[in-house]
């Protein structure tokens, strides 16, 4: 694996990423545009969140993200 690639500090700023958008204020809107704002949310979390959760492998240099699904 390249030497400048940490996988596992990656996956932890994917983890940071979902946490700080779990944590982030919603901002003084109303109506449509604070529906979509908490929608892109509750989107960006779950997409950091996936990835943060990850376990991976590095095989013939192919990184693999390996993500369990299951409930």
């Amino acid at each position: 694996m390249p030497d400048e690639l940490d996988v596992d500090a990656m996956l932890e700023r994917f983890r940071d990423r979902a946490k700080a958008v779990r944590e982030r204020p919603v901002p003084p809107v109303a109506g449509s545009e604070r529906q979509r704002f908490v929608e892109q949310a509750q989107l960006d979390h779950q997409d950091f969140a996936i990835v943060g959760d990850a376990t991976w492998e590095f095989t013939d240099g192919v990184l693999t993200l390996r993500i369990d699904l299951t409930p």
